[in-house]
């Protein structure tokens, strides 16, 4: 029997598996809170920006530290037998760091100062610098632009990489490597500069025929060329490769072989791809959690609007993978439970369940329509298409009739709705969708969530029967790494997690929603396009004018 590890680092915690490479079965599983969390609001007793969302690295080394002793042991198994570790991550969350991959924040004259500090996708301070970014692209965005969507999002590196320079010049210059905090872990226990093309081809402007382009980063700023080499390059390691081995003293740390292999770091939601089998052209994969990715693979590269990126290689060699997303969707259904009355509160502790069980029972018994909401779930900006995260929320239909579960439901719907234009936008640029799976958190704890979503997109939903399929996705990296079956899609067929359930779109319910999908596409557009689309702007500068930063 062997074993691959694989370490599934999200938002707020990582996991640690162990999984059989045989059948995919997970024998252990350790799951390890940040120590620090997310760093928002204030930083030390120091108000930081509302837009600002930042971690300490040095908790997803404790992760492992704490994390893999713990799946070992619980376990049970000879270490020896463990032949590969794979690990995904959250992208778009950067780590500046010294030469000695220390991250910038651990030294006592940094601690107070944000920029630091690990920025996480979900920061947002890099919104000027997206902006002037795009605007200088877009004069030549038939060269590259039209691979990310035609836009820039503020949750990338280069955005952040000039937050940086322009706000605090001296930690651009004590940092020796500007990283994906994948790569920053890999590159830690590997003890070597590594850079996967995933993490590359998506965050950085980068694609494997030319590399960055860095004479369009001297548009932007004479001195980035010579940042983004300096700091930026590495040694290329492609998904399905090995990235290096476990150096001695990790080895020695974690309790593992020594010479372990070490696959490359690879985004967390396309890991999930990996962890269900989703493998062909024509599969659209919802990987579901505080917020959602969708993902397709085709063999050709076509232009999108409103993507995130289509990077060849990055999880199935010879495909390209496409990824576009939305930025709140678990993070929008928290924020609805917070806002519960103590009435609710009391009724779910009485009952014995969760507030979020609470509000899925009251709202599963209204009708398609009957709050007389829609809702726009731009909590934290919108992803894809629009790529603007300086848009808010909207819930439109408010009486003084309406019930939390009402609201609960709107916003339920309206992940719903975002995700049905992402799957228009996939289709009217010739990229054909047979299949729709989920997977993630998300799916098998909400029945009506699924079946909603089924009933919006009018087409059958598979679900995956985890909710580990990243984690799993990595773990098969790490099989891979180690040579554990004679080629990658092999690994992926014996390793895939099993589906749970089919959901059927219910016809009546399909045809209410089309009316419903209607007037949020009006509001999307109207709010997202047009005129009403700087109330939200002014909106937001008012709000920000009046913090300190």
């Amino acid at each position: 029997m062997t074993y691959s590890i694989g370490v599934d680092f999200g938002t707020g915690s990582g996991r640690v598996m162990i999984v059989d490479t045989n059948n995919g079965d997970i024998l252990a599983m350790s799951v390890i809170d940040y120590r620090s969390g997310t760093i928002e609001q204030n930083l030390n007793g120091n108000p930081i920006p509302s837009s600002f969302a930042l971690q300490d690295a040095t908790d997803y080394i404790d992760v492992l530290k704490r994390g893999v002793p713990e799946a070992l042991k619980e376990a049970n198994i000879n270490p020896n037998e463990i032949i590969g570790l794979g690990i995904d991550f959250t992208a778009s969350t950067v780590v500046f760091a010294d030469k000695d991959f220390t991250p910038l924040n651990e030294k006592e004259e940094n601690k107070n100062n944000p920029h630091a500090y690990t920025k996480l996708w979900k920061h947002h301070g890099a919104e000027e610098e997206a902006k002037y970014i795009f605007n200088t692209a877009v004069k030549d965005k038939d060269r590259w632009l039209g691979y990310y969507g035609f836009n820039v999002s503020s949750e990338w590196l280069i955005p952040k990489l000039l937050e940086v320079k322009n706000h605090a010049p001296d930690m651009l210059e004590q940092a020796t490597y500007i990283m994906e905090a994948g790569d920053w872990v890999i590159s830690n226990l590997i003890n070597e500069n590594v850079r996967s093309n995933c993490g590359r081809g998506f965050k950085t402007f980068w694609n494997e025929d030319e590399g960055f382009f860095y004479d369009f980063y001297e548009k932007l700023d004479s001195e980035l060329p010579d940042i983004v080499q300096d700091k930026l390059e590495g040694r290329l390691v492609k998904i399905g490769e090995q990235a290096g081995v476990l150096t001695d003293a990790f080895s020695e740390m974690l309790g593992l072989p020594e010479k372990l292999p070490v696959a490359p770091a690879i985004i967390d939601a396309h890991s999930g791809l990996l962890g269900i089998g989703s493998k062909k052209k024509n599969q659209l994969t919802m990987v579901m959690g505080t917020s959602t990715c969708h993902i397709m693979l085709h063999e050709k590269h076509v232009k999108i609007p409103g993507i995130s990126g289509s990077v060849k290689d990055s999880i199935i060699p010879g495909l390209y993978a496409y990824e576009a997303g939305q930025s709140a969707v678990g993070d929008l259904f928290g924020y609805a439970v917070k806002q519960s009355p103590k009435e609710y509160t009391e009724e779910a502790e009485e009952r014995g369940i969760s507030i979020y069980e609470l509000l899925e029972e009251k709202a599963s018994q209204k009708e398609v329509g009957e709050s007389g909401l829609v809702a726009l779930d731009w909590h934290n900006g919108n992803r894809s298409v629009l790529s603007d995260s300086n848009l808010s929320g909207l819930l439109i239909g408010l009486t003084l009739h309406t019930k939390p579960e009402d609201i609960y439901r709107a916003y339920m719907e309206a992940t719903a709705f975002g995700t049905k234009i992402i799957m228009a936008s996939y289709e009217d640029w010739g990229m054909e969708v047979d299949d729709v799976f989920a997977s993630g958190g998300l799916p098998q704890k909400s029945d009506l969530l699924i079946q909603i979503y089924a009933d919006v997109l009018n087409r059958p939903i598979t679900v995956s029967a985890s909710d580990y399929a990243s984690g799993v996705g990595a773990a098969i990296l790490g099989a891979v790494a180690g040579d554990a079956h004679e080629d990658m899609d092999t690994t992926i067929s014996k390793m895939k997690q099993p589906f749970l359930k089919t959901v059927e779109p219910i016809p009546e319910n399909v045809e209410k929603y089309e009316k419903l999908f209607k007037i949020y596409n009006k509001l999307h557009d109207e709010f997202g396009f047009k005129h009403s689309y700087h109330v939200m702007k002014e909106l937001k500068e008012i709000q920000e004018n009046q913090e300190t930063v």
